[in-house]
């Protein structure tokens, strides 16, 4: 074999796992076809994180005079997209220059080209053909496109928004998950009028119904028009049409479910009923010694998750064997506020047949979020009423993708809701919330 590990796609799934064979020792090649880092770093998860940070330092900046601070007119406050794109490129560039420095550092062979799987554990790009003892296909996924009756409309992939030179006044924004919500008030943020279009039973599938209920009255209230039981039928004059109405529109962005991008193969991969490679719990697909994670497995579609996938492989590979618990990986929004909820939601709870409690604390009335101004917002501390143990949490609050780093914690070590009460938080913090809904799951919150 020429290879120990060839790694087919490097986004968060396979530039991880192709670092994590380096560090073990095992001889490893990753082959990608056009970017380092994949769509997270390129288009995704840091670009457009990047630039809904300049969009929340906007609205920042409009309410700035609430902190003693004169003299910025909000009138001459403007979004200047050219910047806000050139400093999203900056950060991507360093951090896939970073990538390439990590796998270059642990002896990882990088490959440009298309693969396809060959039989006999090959991996073919181009006219060369390599050999592996194992082979990963971490090829991630793309939005379903738009259906053939929207074909004359003005529709952006994410992968090209950020050649866009401008935005029109009338966006609309489609899709059914995390992204689909972010993007929407983003473009509200830096002041367009904005549709999200979200038409299926899975809008924000995996979150608890309290959050999505949260959300959507968040998204009306921010002024964001929501369509959830309906699909544009077709485009004409800037509008769009749907069965009973009509919605201005010069802009569409795709944020569609998403949909695996599989690589060719000798040997046919399984696939699943919805398109994804068919893998077993230890992500092995129907091919001996071929591993689908990621995007294109389709169990996740989450950067963590992908990464976390490649590790296990990798270990997997090493004899280290282990449960890969989807229950403890955190789901993250970064909207304003921001969500986040990790552990088992409250549907799957009485599923489960728990009898659970529900601890809640809200933001208006912790020190920290009152300085700041950021007091829209609570956490729920879901936990089992037998034993004490926390089986869930959500928070929304300004910084809740950090904040849930803790609640993971928590779950990993299936700690107690006495465990939660009796961890000092330091005063003044926005994670005293954790000890205040500790306290309330134990006997009562001390400022609530």
């Amino acid at each position: 074999m020429d290879y120990d590990v060839i790694i087919i796609g490097a986004g968060p799934a396979g530039y991880v796992a192709a670092i994590r064979a380096g560090q073990v020792g095992l001889k490893t090649a990753i082959v990608e076809k056009q970017y380092i880092g994949g769509m997270c770093l390129n288009w995704g998860c840091i670009p457009t994180k990047a630039i809904l940070e300049s969009a929340k330092n906007l609205k920042k900046v409009g309410n700035i005079s609430e902190f003693g601070i004169d003299g910025v007119n909000a009138e001459n406050v403007s979004f200047n997209w050219g910047k806000v794109k050139s400093r999203s490129k900056r950060i991507t560039r360093k951090l896939t220059a970073g990538v390439n420095f990590l796998l270059k550092k642990n002896g990882i062979e990088v490959i440009n080209g298309v693969a396809k799987i060959g039989n006999g554990h090959s991996v073919l790009i181009d006219e060369r053909r390599i050999t592996a003892s194992h082979i990963i296909v971490a090829t991630g996924s793309k939005p379903k496109a738009m259906d053939d009756a929207l074909a004359n409309a003005p529709v952006v992939e994410m992968e090209k928004l950020f050649e866009l030179e401008d935005f029109p006044e009338n966006i609309v924004v489609t899709g059914n998950h995390i992204s689909a919500v972010e993007m929407a008030q983003f473009f509200r943020l830096i002041g367009k009028n904005v549709t999200l279009v979200a038409n299926s039973d899975y809008f924000l599938d995996g979150l608890d119904t309290y959050l999505i209920e949260y959300i959507k009255k968040k998204i009306v209230s921010d002024n964001v028009e929501l369509i959830t039981d309906a699909y544009p039928e077709k485009f004409e004059d800037k509008e769009l049409l749907f069965s009973d109405k009509k919605v201005k529109c010069e802009l569409i962005v795709n944020c569609n479910s998403r949909k695996a991008i599989i690589p060719e193969s000798e040997t046919p991969l399984h696939l699943t009923e919805r398109g994804f490679i068919k893998t077993d719990d230890n992500f092995q697909t129907n091919i001996d010694g071929v591993y689908a994670i990621g995007d294109a497995g389709g169990k996740s579609f989450l950067a963590h998750m992908a990464s976390a996938q490649g590790i296990q492989v990798i270990n997997s590979i090493k004899g280290i064997k282990a449960h890969f618990d989807y229950s403890t990986y955190p789901i993250n929004m970064y909207t304003t506020p921001e969500i986040a909820q990790i552990g088992l939601t409250e549907q799957k709870i009485k599923d489960e047949g728990y009898d659970y409690k529900i601890s809640e604390f809200p933001l208006s009335a912790n020190g920290k979020a009152l300085i700041e101004d950021n007091t829209d917002g609570f956490i729920r501390l879901l936990s089992d009423k037998k034993y004490g143990q926390v089986l869930g949490v959500q928070i929304v609050a300004e910084n809740a993708t950090d904040m849930i780093a803790e609640a993971g914690a928590y779950l990993k070590v299936e700690a107690t809701v006495y465990d939660v009460a009796n961890t000092i938080h330091a005063h003044p913090t926005v994670s005293e919330i954790f000890f205040e809904a500790g306290f309330d799951a134990v006997d009562r919150a001390i400022h609530k």
